[in-house]
């Protein structure tokens, strides 16, 4: 079973891909005669998280999300990207509705499995700072009895600004770090917690990257993990002195790329972390 990894003095580690349900992983990843609707239920005992997709697309109902807790280990974890009706919009500061309409579909059904939601915006989305203020001011703090971590990807160039690192920081957000050739590539920490997206998986490569990679980012979720940051990846400031280094918990998915290859990256990750 691949756990969460903890370490001494360090927040949660969980590594896992984006989704479950992908054609081109029947017979490799998932075993031959496996039935569909057991896919989470296998695919959650080889990584420690999965980032829903689908709950960027349309609303799931609150019985989904009691089967998708149901079907998984009690250390596993569910990110999720939210509904995509909430971010691509020309003002932001419009998106109450949606927002709401997201937050009351059933997330809490999730309990202690509810990780991070990722707020997704379209490259065409410019930075606008009081714009983009009132559209965090809109994020609920907590659903259900269960506090909310809320995650951006954000995918216009103008994002690269210390004005949108302090906004985030002020609101508690993680600035997702998405390892990419096509989107803005930052690791600048904003939050109590980290989120990656790594985009860059090789289907020449068995695991999606190769065995060296996987060594350096697991060097950095346990820095990161421990509080620190990892110096060797691009930033927008420079990391903030602070006297005392807090656990954070770290999240690493393995999204797009040669996706074929993301169970298989994942689990060469989990597994050097676990050593």
């Amino acid at each position: 079973m691949a756990m969460a990894m903890t370490l001494a003095k360090a927040g949660r580690i969980f590594v896992g891909m984006g989704g479950w349900t992908y054609e081109p992983w029947r017979g490799t990843f998932y075993p031959g005669g496996l039935v569909q609707k057991r896919e989470l239920e296998f695919a959650s005992r080889q990584v420690s998280a999965i980032e829903i997709n689908g709950t960027y697309y349309r609303t799931q109902a609150p019985e989904s999300f009691m089967k998708w807790r149901d079907e998984t280990p009690g250390d596993f974890m569910f990110s999720m990207k939210a509904l995509r009706y909430a971010t691509n919009r020309r003002v932001l500061a419009e998106a109450a509705t949606s927002v709401e309409r997201f937050v009351a579909s059933g997330i809490s059904e999730l309990g202690a499995k509810l990780g991070p939601i990722v707020w997704q915006f379209p490259p065409t989305q410019r930075f606008e700072p009081e714009d983009f203020e009132q559209f965090l001011k809109l994020l609920p703090q907590s659903a259900g009895g269960l506090r909310l971590r809320h995650a951006l990807d954000v995918r216009h160039e103008s994002f690269m600004s210390t004005g949108f690192l302090d906004l985030a920081r002020r609101y508690g957000a993680a600035a997702v770090l998405a390892d990419s050739d096509e989107h803005p590539s930052f690791a600048d920490v904003t939050a109590d917690f980290v989120y990656a997206r790594l985009m860059r998986s090789k289907a020449s490569v068995r695991t999606g990257y190769a065995p060296k990679d996987l060594v350096a980012w697991a060097d950095r979720a346990r820095i990161w993990s421990a509080g620190g940051e990892p110096d060797d990846l691009p930033r927008i400031a420079k990391p903030g002195e602070s006297t005392a280094k807090k656990p954070r918990d770290v999240f690493i998915f393995f999204i797009n790329g040669a996706k074929e290859r993301a169970p298989a990256a994942a689990q060469a990750l989990g597994a050097l972390l676990n050593r």
